[in-house]
């Protein structure tokens, strides 16, 4: 992964600032560590998630989860090094809500998809049960802004609200389509892609 110097200096800052505080920085005290203006570390901020190095929640002043750690000793910079995936929050499959962030890190087995491109969303609701998705349950998430027909997505509709649904993109709309008959379809016009599930993850109780 290339990063510049001052991006990887912002990296390490955050990085370290949770370990010793278990949550992250705010812009405010980022721009007061390096002595520079908020807007400077939004810039770098920005660029680190479109590199993949961090992943920010929406809206929460500490949103920030690292994915990328530049001195791990494996060299590909996950943290942790083996097979955890950091928990980036919960997802609707009934009515959409709002993601919202946690500071989780659930150990995986080597049978899962895991990397930097992959994360986990916690389901709420029952919309794809027919699936065999389940409230409750984890997804596992590959980072991606298009989907094929057909295949389950995590989207961002409405006032940014995110939502579990299967993806169509039909002639004059697109369609995402719940797996329970007793969910209607949601029709719009313009769907935001964060990602594609690739794998469930459910913990016998």
């Amino acid at each position: 992964m290339l990063l510049t110097s001052k991006q990887l200096d912002v990296l390490r800052f955050i990085r370290d600032y949770r370990r010793e505080n278990a949550l992250a920085p705010t812009l405010e005290e980022m721009a007061k560590n390096f002595g520079v203006s908020k807007i400077t570390i939004h810039e770098h901020l920005s660029h680190l998630e479109r590199k993949g190095a961090i992943f920010r929640a929406r809206a929460r002043a500490r949103g920030i989860t690292v994915l990328y750690d530049p001195d791990s000793p494996e060299g590909r910079g996950l943290i942790p090094s083996d097979v955890s995936l950091p928990v980036l929050g919960q997802i609707a499959a009934g009515r959409p809500i709002e993601a919202i962030e946690d500071r989780e890190m659930i150990p995986l087995s080597e049978l899962v998809p895991h990397g930097q491109n992959h994360y986990l969303l916690r389901v709420r609701g029952d919309s794809m049960i027919e699936d065999h998705i389940q409230d409750g349950d984890f997804v596992i998430v590959e980072r991606r802004e298009i989907a094929r027909n057909g295949e389950t997505v995590v989207a961002i509709i409405d006032d940014n609200e995110a939502t579990l649904k299967r993806y169509y993109r039909e002639p004059n709309h697109i369609r995402l389509q719940p797996a329970n008959p007793n969910y209607p379809p949601m029709i719009r016009n313009k769907v935001e892609i964060r990602g594609v599930v690739v794998g469930v993850v459910r913990k016998i109780r």
